[in-house]
């Protein structure tokens, strides 16, 4: 669907009832100051719009932008800078990467001195986003990496001036494609630095600023495997809304559920039925007669106020598409995700993280004298007692361990004679009742084995 904003949304206005193209031709985009003369192709990207400051819409359409940012005239690093930068650090560790979901947070427009400023930005912003439910309820299923880039100038080019100009390390500029609270930066740069963390899954970059703004660039990446790259000022409040609703698109797969009145070709969707689980061409009774789509939840009262059904208008689209409820994150900043968008959450977060850690090496044969030990993700309140453990010898239950972290080989009431290798296992589970669909609950599980003797 966002493909077909490609030829005809440049940009959008920012309230609903008032939308306005830019003066430009479709697929190009500018800022203020001209770019220097770069002989290497400028391939062009699409991101999504930041909605107004007021919040009334979370985003404001799509647009094409060009992947490399604006270049400042060049200087070099001195050598105290270049040791400083690429600099990474693990500020929040809740485990190997492997069964953690990977954040990596990269500064814009910090200078060396500044480095202090940007681990405290980074720190800041990231409590902004684990404040906002489902992630407040899984903050052990994520590590929180930071990777020092060194600018040579503090500040972001086009703050405060359109005309401003900055040398920093990753080419963030506002003022992208004409719309002064989008951020853009250099693709090529951003994934320089996010290389040097083992295993990124999401990243944001911080900009050195307290301008509103933000980008969402949520295609994921093929070369190092990221679900995709939000922007956002570091220090402006509202950025951290902006940067929440951009990972509903990259975990959450989440369609935007915004639209536009008066926009020609977006009054009626005529299309097939969307991918993204929030928006349909189904009404509510023709979901809950076809089971599809968010059916489970209909009539259910949601976070973001109301109750789940079929409201029209959304995917930009003012009739012809249905969204789950009428003003969740994904339309409204300041506001909760809805119940769909919550359990397409916990997908996005479970595709990357798992709710079972073995601390007992798996490649090993266990003997008598050992154990088998595991960890459980750190969650908040209910959800806690909702991790289901079991225990298995052989695929048969050992009923009398569940729950426990720990269990000894010489528990497992293994013959004195017997030399055979068996198989010891734990299965862990998430029973959350935020997720009904029964794809997603498979997903929620995890086992992990060894092999054991006497």
């Amino acid at each position: 669907m966002r493909s077909t904003l490609r030829s005809s949304l440049l940009a959008v206005g920012v309230a609903a009832a008032t939308v306005a193209a830019l003066a430009a031709v479709p697929g190009t985009a500018s800022a203020g100051p001209p770019p220097a003369a770069d002989p290497r192709p400028h391939p062009l990207v699409e991101v999504e719009i930041p909605g107004p400051e007021d919040g009334v819409t979370a985003g404001s359409g799509h647009t094409l932008v060009p992947a490399r940012g604006q270049d400042a005239p060049a200087g070099r690093l001195s050598a105290a800078e270049q040791q400083a930068d690429g600099e990474v650090a693990k500020v929040i560790d809740n485990g190997p990467s492997p069964d953690r979901l990977d954040v990596v947070v990269v500064g814009d427009g910090y200078t060396a001195d500044e480095l202090a400023q940007f681990h405290a930005d980074a720190r800041t912003k990231w409590a902004e986003i684990a404040a906002v439910e489902p992630y407040a309820t899984y903050p052990g299923l994520f590590n929180v990496w930071t990777v020092d880039a060194v600018s040579r100038e503090s500040g972001v080019t086009g703050d405060p001036a359109r005309d401003t100009v900055r040398d920093t390390a990753l080419g963030s500029y506002f003022w992208c494609g004409d719309i002064e609270r989008l951020l853009c930066v250099d693709q090529e740069k951003v994934d320089a630095y996010v290389a040097r963390v083992p295993d990124a899954d999401l990243v944001l970059v911080l900009s050195n600023s307290t301008k509103y703004g933000g980008a969402g660039y949520n295609e994921p990446s093929e070369s190092l495997g990221y679900d995709g790259i939000a922007t956002a000022s570091a220090r402006n409040e509202k950025s951290g809304q902006v940067a929440v609703h951009e990972t509903g698109h990259s975990l959450g797969r989440l369609a935007d559920e915004y639209f536009y009145p008066g926009l020609p070709d977006y009054e009626r969707y005529t299309g097939r039925e969307p991918a993204e689980s929030n928006v349909s061409g189904l009404d509510a009774a023709a979901m809950a007669a076809r089971r599809e789509k968010w059916h489970r939840w209909l009539g259910e009262p949601s976070p973001d106020g109301g109750t789940v059904g079929a409201y029209e208008g959304g995917g930009y689209y003012v009739t012809g598409l249905y969204r789950p409820t009428d003003g969740s994150l994904m339309r409204v900043l300041d506001r909760p995700f809805n119940l769909p968008g919550v359990e397409a959450m916990i997908a996005g977060f479970y595709r990357h993280a798992r709710p079972v850690t073995a601390l007992t090496p798996t490649g090993q044969t266990l003997r008598g004298h050992h154990a088998a030990t595991i960890a459980l993700p750190r969650l908040t309140g209910k959800a806690a007692q909702r991790l289901t453990v079991r225990w298995y010898l052989d695929g048969r239950e050992l009923r009398s361990f569940a729950g426990r972290t720990r269990v000894r080989v010489a528990e497992l009431g293994l013959p004195l004679l017997d030399f055979r290798t068996h198989r010891l296992s734990v299965r862990v589970e998430d029973r959350t009742p935020s997720v009904r669909d029964p794809e997603i609950a498979r997903t929620l599980k995890s086992t992990v084995e060894w092999k054991v003797r006497l």
